[in-house]
């Protein structure tokens, strides 16, 4: 008898377990609360005649295997590759970029320090060393506490994996899983500007500052990705990030998966420690063999089961499960090219820098001044923004002449009354962009707001965290999202977790989803 599958949300990671399910034989319906596939991959119309990839905004994480097992060049994604990284605009006129290529951005470093570009070299290759090692344990499962024999064997293997690098690889390791980030950065660089562009990838997505325990691994989380076969760059999917979601919906819906939007689930159903359904909004009950969650673990256990079905201590420390990553995103049309100073200033600029990722947060103090702000004050009155301005390569998200920008914005505390705030926050936002590119508050011609509870409201992402929970020593790896539970299966039988609070974590990574249906292919 064919199994039946229900996937609960119809983000990338639901979608990717949907795909590798039906293509085990098993019958599978996605349910999406919301009027459009994808979760917070997707591309929307935000002001008229303007779209953009309005929650997740660029690509690198998406796991090569997972594009190619779902085919998904075939069902239409496209993705080109920034011409430039990344680019630091400084008060003074000055910038610092990460162009592409190694001897090319020693040239740029060394603009700022000669010592720093020498270092170059040990710290990719030590980043490298750790990417890979990464990489490595992406598409597993993670050993299981208390699990058995099996995942004791799974443990050993892993341990082997350590046990075959040097020393001094062994110590990078641990420096990458325990430091800070600037504790990091200061072994390998001493200039404030390269430590500070280097350090930004360590609070993205991290409610903390620079010096906060465990942020050297966000670094790292953020670094082992690749665009078409090309490691630790970005890129940028034609037609936003709905493109990927829309080529993973017509991939599913091939292998005879059904997608249903406007299908929010009110409780999953449990009869004696089993799962055997949905109860949906609209007061519909689905059945099903076996249900797989791709939602917030905080959502998951707190909301859709009752205390009552879960063992004491799981329901009591789920209560407690970290989120908050301290994002605000907004999303403006313009009816031009911003101008910014320092590309003005600087012979060395070309228009390739509007391609990449203009981060307005040039050095580790900033940083830091930017969190205290936020848990003094609610916000920072110096925020640290990333500026993509995604339709200079992609003409399909704008009218011709006219361009869109992502501005993705760090350190606002999730407590605010950000119904009471949001505007001027937005404000403030546009005000510090037109401090580094004048006229830019003119060219806006439509704005999209997204306080961390505007993301929390649309997208699920409870506290506005756009990694399903801290990305923190305690909750990673087999403690992603709680210890003997970090293997994809839940306390109750037949009941899954496949979203971005598993093992490996957030971004748009597609791993959760393809080892959540391997484990449940091999249950059932």
């Amino acid at each position: 008898m064919t199994k039946e599958a229900i996937i609960v949300g119809g983000g990338h990671n639901g979608l990717v377990c949907a795909n590798y399910l039906a293509s085990a034989g098993i019958k599978v319906t996605v349910l999406e609360r919301r009027p459009v596939i994808g979760g917070a991959a997707v591309t929307e119309e935000f002001h008229p005649g303007f779209k953009n990839s309005v929650a997740s905004y660029t690509v690198s994480l998406l796991n090569p295997k997972v594009i190619k097992d779902l085919e998904l060049h075939k069902h239409g994604l496209e993705i080109v590759g920034r011409r430039v990284n990344n680019l630091w605009p400084h008060k003074d006129g000055n910038y610092l970029s990460f162009v592409v290529g190694s001897e090319n951005l020693k040239k740029e470093i060394a603009l700022f320090s000669e010592k720093d570009a020498a270092a170059l070299d040990r710290y990719f290759r030590d980043i490298e060393m750790v990417a890979e090692l990464i990489r490595n344990f992406l598409l597993e499962t993670p050993p299981n506490v208390g699990g058995g024999l099996k995942d004791i064997f799974k443990a050993a293997k892993f341990g082997n994996r350590l046990r075959k690098l040097s020393l001094e690889d062994e110590r990078i390791v641990m420096d990458i899983f325990t430091k800070s980030v600037a504790d990091f950065l200061n072994m390998y660089f001493e200039n404030d500007y390269v430590k500070g562009a280097f350090a930004f990838d360590g609070v993205v997505g991290n409610y903390a500052d620079s010096q906060t325990p465990g942020s050297a691994y966000v670094l790292m989380h953020h670094a082992f990705g690749e665009v078409n076969g090309k490691k630790g760059v970005w890129g940028h999917a034609i037609g936003g990030m709905g493109a990927i979601t829309q080529a993973m919906a017509k991939s599913a819906e091939a292998k005879g998966v059904t997608i249903k939007t406007n299908a929010a689930v009110r409780k999953i159903l449990v009869t004696n420690n089993k799962v055997v359904g949905v109860l949906l909004e609209n007061g519909e009950s689905l059945r099903a063999d076996i249900v797989a969650s791709n939602l917030n673990p905080s959502l998951l256990y707190n909301k859709l089961l009752n205390s009552d079905d879960l063992p004491e201590d799981v329901s009591r420390r789920m209560k407690h499960y970290k989120n908050g990553s301290g994002t605000f995103r907004m999303n403006v049309a313009l009816k031009g090219l911003p101008k910014f100073t320092c590309l003005e200033k600087q012979d060395r600029a070309t228009d390739d820098h509007l391609t990449g990722g203009i981060v307005i947060a040039p050095t580790m103090a900033y940083l830091d001044a930017a969190y205290r702000d936020a848990k003094q004050f609610g916000w920072s009155k110096d925020p640290i923004i990333e500026m993509l301005i995604p339709s200079t390569l992609d003409s399909t998200l704008a009218p011709e002449g006219q361009h869109v920008a992502s501005l993705f914005c760090q350190q606002f505390d999730p407590d605010v009354d950000w119904d009471k705030h949001r505007e001027e926050v937005a404000d403030l936002i546009i005000d510090k962009v037109n401090n580094f590119a004048p006229g830019f508050k003119d060219l806006v011609v439509g704005r999209q707001i997204l306080s961390p509870l505007d993301l929390e409201r649309i997208f699920g992402l409870t506290r506005g965290d756009i990694m399903h929970g801290n990305l923190s020593l305690d909750q990673m790896f087999s403690a992603r999202p709680l210890l003997g539970h970090g293997n994809y299966r839940s306390p109750i039988k037949n009941l899954y977790m496949c979203g971005s609070g598993t093992h490996p974590g957030g971004g748009v990574t597609g791993a959760p989803g393809h080892n959540a249906a391997h484990e449940i292919i091999k249950d059932h």
